[in-house]
């Protein structure tokens, strides 16, 4: 990725945090901050942290809260400090509202921002599938989320960072929560009507 790509999609001086180092973007300079990198180690930097992520991480959709959500959830990586909080609200078993506050790297803010765009209309086991499949595909070389979650794909030079793992994660982390936190409460009141 060019660094000019990344000032544009970002603006001047901007500062973007990931994998133990931060990049200053300004006047065309990539700077790692004493991480004692390789060149190497670079290059696969620049595929993590290409335009396309750059650009969703600065565009999160679902941004504001829900009045009245159904369930809220957090999820948190003590790894590198990320925090993404959800709120959801399903009708039957489909989703029907959601609003995230996402405080994370770039690649978290990514793979929120991915989620964000498709997660309306989504049903619990779509959403529980997606996970598994970023899951698998982070840890296991498995292959990427399919349907309405294939986007997801972008994030697959993440499995190389496992210190990146957690944050890219995180909105799953809280979605799975949130759905079995409704479900749950779902089953105690059908108990307690039929007995």
């Amino acid at each position: 990725m060019a660094v000019g790509d990344v000032a544009a999609a970002l603006g001047p001086d901007a500062k973007v945090r990931g994998h133990a180092l931060y990049y200053r973007v300004r006047l065309g300079n990539w700077k790692g901050t004493g991480t004692g990198l390789s060149g190497e180690d670079m290059a696969g930097l620049d595929e993590i942290y290409n335009t396309k992520l750059v650009e969703l991480a600065a565009d999160i959709p679902c941004s504001e809260r829900v009045q009245s959500p159904d369930a809220t959830a957090t999820a948190h990586s003590k790894l590198c400090g990320s925090t993404v909080t959800i709120d959801l609200n399903m009708s039957g078993d489909t989703v029907s509202g959601y609003g995230q506050l996402v405080k994370a790297c770039l690649l978290g803010q990514a793979a929120a921002s991915i989620v964000g765009r498709h997660i309306i209309g989504a049903t619990a086991q779509e959403v529980r599938d997606a996970g598994a499949a970023m899951r698998r595909m982070l840890k296991d070389e498995g292959p990427p989320p399919s349907g309405r979650f294939a986007e997801l794909e972008l994030l697959e030079p993440v499995k190389h960072y496992r210190a990146r793992h957690g944050s890219v994660l995180l909105t799953f982390d809280a979605l799975e929560k949130a759905i079995s936190e409704i479900e749950g409460r779902r089953a105690t009141a059908r108990q307690s009507a039929s007995g």
